[in-house]
């Protein structure tokens, strides 16, 4: 089974950007924390990372065509893009939210989420954790 892993903007400054909010995981380490824990579980992982809305929403038009599932971080987008959103809800395969910080403890404006309707389960404020369990959950899902 094939999953793809997305990062939306400013995750690839993992590591340095508020380490007091996203921990001391870099981007590089989050990469093969995801994929070692897809061979784990007999998965093919592939994680990628954008700044650019568009291209967030073809890679998501490609999982709704393959029917391939995906674990989201759509991080700034979560909040306001509809586009990421209406992407989304095309998707054919099981879609797991994740945040690293809890969003629900930071400001005010991070609290709602433009994508958790559409996705089939959301975890937060688990760390880099969460994206194992995200993984974990789309592999009882086979």
């Amino acid at each position: 089974m094939k999953v793809l892993v997305l990062n939306g903007p400013n995750l690839n400054r993992l590591g340095t950007r508020e380490p007091d909010v996203y921990g001391s995981t870099t981007y590089a380490d989050l990469v093969e924390l995801c994929e070692a824990e897809g061979r784990e579980l007999g998965m093919e992982v592939e994680v990628r990372q954008t700044n650019h809305e568009g291209e967030m929403v073809e890679w998501l038009h490609a999982a709704a065509d393959t029917s391939t599932p995906v674990v989201l971080n759509g991080a700034a987008w979560t909040h306001y893009s509809i586009a990421v959103r209406d992407a989304c809800s095309q998707l054919t395969a099981p879609l797991v939210e994740v945040h690293i910080s809890n969003i629900h403890q930071r400001e005010e404006f991070r609290h709602h989420s433009v994508i958790s309707a559409v996705a089939n389960g959301v975890i937060a404020g688990l760390g880099v954790e969460g994206y194992q369990l995200a993984l974990r959950w789309l592999a009882l899902k086979k």
